[in-house]
């Protein structure tokens, strides 16, 4: 509440001293404002260790609709703390995590694969949205984006890997390959869910799947293709298209 109040009493001074400057546009007044706020609040905060933190969370708390302001003068000031940042605009509104996320990656501070880390730790239930928006800013990097996101939470994996191959179909066999190569131990939940999502795909599908476990889950790979409509015939062939050896074809999975 005390900084809430000292919010709005800092921002009528500041929005008069503005008004009365002409050189000043619409924008810049926002900016100079925002950015005399985070000053004044990273200096009344007593963690320094979570100053920038808390400064970002209570400006986002309260003008949320200011998250491109807000996040660029926190950049802008303290480009290395990015965790801060990104912490603090997280936990005060979550709902604009992809804003959080493509503002990030689009400032260039840090490693795609650290900001997405962090994100999905922060928020796992925005996992979908992290993945699509780090992929809009960082497309040819959209197997790594995957990677980190369902390494550093597991539990998403389905919704993420379905939601993006549905995003992006074009891109379904890198993401079906990523998946397996991943946690190649859920290759037959991944060729089950793929080969549902995208029937006319199932040949594609069997070989990528059997291409990305080396041959040494061909058997069990064909079995869940057959158990999904498919001829054993077909599954067979788009085995051997995948790379899988006679003495593959011929194991039977315990």
């Amino acid at each position: 509440m005390k900084y809430l109040v000292v919010l709005l009493i800092t921002t009528f001074t500041l929005v008069a001293s503005a008004q009365n400057s002409a050189n000043l546009t619409s924008t810049s007044q926002q900016e100079y404002i925002i950015s005399d706020l985070f000053d004044q609040l990273i200096k009344r905060q007593v963690n320094e260790s979570i100053a920038i933190e808390r400064s970002v969370s209570t400006l986002l708390s309260n003008y949320p609709e200011q998250i491109d302001l807000v996040l660029k003068v926190a950049i802008d000031k303290y480009p290395h703390e990015y965790e801060q940042i990104m912490c603090g605009a997280l936990r005060a509104e979550p709902a604009l995590t992809s804003d959080v996320i493509e503002i990030i990656l689009n400032a260039n501070i840090a490693d795609s694969s650290q900001v997405i880390s962090l994100a999905v730790k922060e928020e796992p239930p925005y996992a979908t949205e992290i993945v699509n928006a780090a992929v809009r800013q960082r497309p040819d990097d959209i197997e790594n984006i995957i990677r980190v996101a369902i390494v550093t939470e597991p539990v998403i994996t389905k919704n993420v890997i379905d939601n993006t191959m549905l995003t992006y179909p074009e891109r379904l066999l890198e993401i079906l390959t990523v998946a397996v190569k991943t946690f190649p131990n859920k290759v037959a939940n991944f060729v089950t869910s793929t080969i549902k999502l995208f029937p006319d795909s199932a040949d594609e599908v069997v070989s990528t799947a059997v291409h990305s476990t080396n041959g040494k889950k061909a058997r069990e790979i064909i079995q869940i293709a057959i158990d999904s409509g498919i001829s054993e015939e077909q599954a067979t062939a788009a085995a051997i298209a995948g790379g899988a050896s006679s003495t593959d074809l011929a194991k039977v999975e315990n």
